[in-house]
Order: C-alpha cells, then structure tokens, then sequence
C-alpha cells in the first residue's frame, strides 16, 4: 500500500497536468453542447411557427376558393406546391371524407387518410406538430375550418424537412469540437509549467515517507506547504500509529497465546509431579488427579481447535462453501445440542421465527458461529434464565437475534467483547470455561459471510447480540 502511494506520488505532475486539461475542456464540451442545443431547439421552433403560418394562409384560400369541392384550380395548386418546394416538403389536402385530393408529390392523390393526428384533428378542431429528430422531419397539422358553422371541413399536412438544420448544427459541432482540441492543447502546454511548480511540496512529502519507511526517521512527519500536503502526512501519521497499534496488538496477542497454553500445562505438570511426590497414592485421590489432568488437557485441546479456527478464517487462506440453506432449520439443530447444557442450569431457550427464511450461505462455518452466540447466552447466564432467539428477514438480509436474561457486559468493555483471548469479567473467567476465542471467531464468520454483528447490554440484565447477513452473497459465485 505505502508503494502505490509513493508512486501515486511520483506520477503526481502527470495527475495534475489531466486535472488541468479536464478543467478547460470539460466547461468547452459543455458549452459547445448548450449552445448547440440552443440552436437546434430555436431553428425548429422557428421553422415550424413558419411552417404553421404558411398553412394557416394555405388553409384559409383553399376554404374561400372553395378547393376542397373543386381541386382543379391551377393557381391554388402552383401555390401549395411552391409552398412544398420551399420547405423540401410535402403537402396534403385532407377534405371530411378523409379522402386526399391533393398530394404535392402526386403519390396519395384519391387515397384515403385515417392517420391518427389527422382524425383527432378533424374530432378536436384544433391544430397540431410533430417533430421528428430520428427522420428528421417536421409534420404540421391544421384544420380547414368552416367560417359559418364552425365545423372542419378538412385538413392541410404539412411535412417539412429539417435536414438543413441537421447540417447546420454538424458543422457547428466540429467547430466546437476543433475550439476545444485547441483549447485542450494550450492549457496542456500551460499545465505543464504549472503542475511542475505545484509538485515540489509532494516530492518532499515523498522523500519523507521514504525516510520513515527506511528507518531513517522515527518521528511523525510534517510537510505543512498547502492543505493537501498536511492531509496527506497527517494521513500517513494516522497509518504510522495504526501499525505500530497493530504491532502492539500482535505482541499481546502472542502473549496471550503463550500465556493460554502454559496455563493447562503448568498445571498438568504440577498435578503430574504431586502424584510423582507421593507414595502408595490412594486410587480416590489417583483418580481425581488424572481427571483434572483429562480437563486440562481438553482445554488444552480446545484452545488449539480455536487457534488453528482463526487461521482457516484468515480471509486470505479461507475458503467458503456457499450453498441455499434453511436458516430456521439450521438454528433449531444448533439449539437441540446445545440445550442440555442450558438444562443444567434450568436455562429456557426460546426460539421465534415467523416464516421460512432461506439464505446462501456456508453452512459449517455459520453453525460454529451460532453456535457461540447462543452457548454464551447459556454459559454467562443465571440460574432460571433465559436465552431468546429470533430469526427475521427483509428483502435483502437475514436477522438472527441472541438475547438472554444473563448477568449483561459493562459499556466500557463492549467494544473490546470481539477481541481475541478477551473475557470481560475477571471475576468470571475462572468459574466459567472457555478459551476467550468463541466471540472473535463468530464475527470473522460474519464478515466472510459481508455481514456484521453488533451487541447491547445493560449490567444485570443481560445482552442482546444481533447478526445481519445478506440473503444472497454476491462473493457465492466467486470463491
């Protein structure tokens, strides 16, 4: 990660110099569009309110010559097809038969017209256009309307070509287009110059990390030149101080490993030298000492078996078997094994679930995962108490609830629960077994899993822990 960003910063001056090139030619390329635009919606309104002015005249000389009754009149004919001819267009005469007795381009001459703008025309009385960006046309529609009784006795079409426009508004494009190539070009040049100036102040952030990095350096670095060079080392202390935290939690962690396993052995071994100490040893007391032996040793064993679980959850080694599994089904088994462990302690489990959630997901590891949640409502639990499980789902997650009536977690101690070899309550962590692991392991399986798991509880009361998990993993098709 530090040598992408070293090398981020050594390709800075070319980052820049994009910057600078996208900064002028992106406002161009928007202007060239809006200018463009501008031009092509004033050309066809202009266009068509000319067009429209053009029927409106057409239509009141054809109502006063009386053209839709007898359409052999030679002048009004050389008018619409002068009409036609100026706008690279095509004209047609509608009478209220529907019938066409005029087509300037003398194809649907005598055929009948029943398009749907032309019968809407004739039921509203009123005109209308159509603009065509794909054919590039533009259609006028206007009513020939009686002046007595104010009923429509035809229609006039007018179909316009607007591939001038089109022309029009492609030459101005490549201008634009030129302008901005141009433009790019100058500010590239300017940029050049410019980027290398700004730089400068990173190249010293660069050769600091360097030195830090080589244990030149053991201190925080500081480049306070602009805003973004303090972002920057202010970013690299926080990263600096997160691994030398993580180094720390390494070396605890270690500790802490050694710690666990000495423990059952010191004591295997003292329990182990008594019986060797002692002469004629009874078989009561030979017995009782071999059993504590047995118990260190599982717990030896079972420390391990957390150990070597926590490796196969590495995200980088794991992997998941996803498969469609029946939610509710795989909490009841889980509660089945586990409940007579809770019968000891005359411990109620309660399982709610209202319908069937079915999700993908990697049986094995959310068993174990479960399996912890509820084992703890269980162990860290009082007498007579409960535990409460509850399954519920939306469109997209699956909730599984532990909640139990327990002797709850201090809020300073919450966000430390998930922490490896971490018990809470000292007091406790003698009386109750258990390798401090189970935690740690169910939420590395939910975050494999891309989900999470949060936790409330109130001292004395008990705590509530809830797992949100997608119902279809997206990771499923890929591992």
């Amino acid at each position: 990660m530090l040598k992408s960003r070293l090398r981020f910063f050594r390709s800075l001056r070319f980052w820049l110099m994009l910057m600078l090139v996208l900064i002028g030619i992106i406002p161009t390329l928007i202007a060239v569009t809006l200018v463009l635009n501008s031009y092509k919606t004033r050309a066809i309104a202009l266009r068509t309110s000319s067009v429209r002015n053009q029927c409106d005249m057409l239509s009141t000389a054809i109502l006063t010559d009386g053209y839709l009754e007898n359409p052999n009149q030679p002048e009004l004919d050389s008018e619409l097809s002068l009409v036609s001819s100026f706008y690279s267009g095509r004209l047609l005469v509608v009478d209220s038969n529907f019938k066409v007795i005029k087509d300037t381009f003398d194809l649907d001459t005598g055929k009948t017209s029943v398009s749907k703008d032309v019968v809407d025309c004739f039921t509203s009385g009123e005109g209308s256009y159509i603009y065509d960006d794909d054919n590039s046309y533009i259609e006028v529609i206007t009513p020939i309307i009686s002046k007595g009784n104010m009923r429509v006795s035809g229609v006039l079409v007018a179909s316009v070509s607007t591939n001038e426009i089109t022309q029009n508004t492609r030459y101005l494009e490549n201008r634009g287009i030129l302008v901005g190539v141009i433009g790019s070009l100058l500010i590239l040049i300017a940029g050049f110059f410019i980027s290398g100036f700004l730089v400068r102040p990173f190249t010293a952030v660069t050769n600091a990390i360097e030195d830090v990095t080589d244990g030149i350096e053991d201190e925080a670095i500081s480049v306070p030149v602009y805003t973004e060079t303090e972002m920057i080392t202010d970013a690299f202390n926080r990263m600096l101080k997160r691994v030398r935290a993580l180094d720390r939690s390494r070396s605890e962690f270690v500790s802490n490993v050694s710690h666990e396993l000495k423990t059952p052995l010191t004591s295997m071994k003292v329990l182990a030298d008594s019986l060797n100490g002692m002469d004629n040893v009874p078989n009561e007391l030979y017995k009782e000492f071999m059993q504590d032996i047995t118990k260190e040793i599982d717990r030896e064993n079972n420390i391990i078996t957390d150990l070597l679980t926590m490796v196969r959850l590495d995200k980088s080694a794991v992997t998941m078997s996803f498969e469609m599994a029946d939610i509710g089904s795989l909490l009841e088994d889980i509660i089945r094994r586990v409940r007579p462990i809770a019968d000891k302690k005359s411990i109620e489990i309660i399982f709610d679930s209202y319908k069937p959630v079915q999700a993908e997901v990697d049986v094995t590891k959310l068993t174990l995962a479960f399996t912890n949640l509820i084992e703890n409502g269980v162990k860290y639990n009082h007498e007579n108490g409960w535990v409460r499980v509850t399954l519920k789902f939306d469109h997209k997650f699956f909730y599984v609830t532990v909640a139990d009536s327990g002797m709850g977690i201090p809020e300073e101690q919450l966000e430390r629960v998930f922490e490896r070899f971490y018990r809470g309550d000292q007091s406790h962590s003698t009386t109750i077994e258990g390798t401090g692991l189970g935690l740690a392991i169910t939420k590395d399986i939910v975050a494999l899993h891309r989900g999470t798991v949060k936790v409330e509880s109130t001292v004395g009361e008990g705590s509530v822990f809830t797992v949100r998990i997608p119902l279809i993993n997206d990771e499923a098709g890929k591992v």
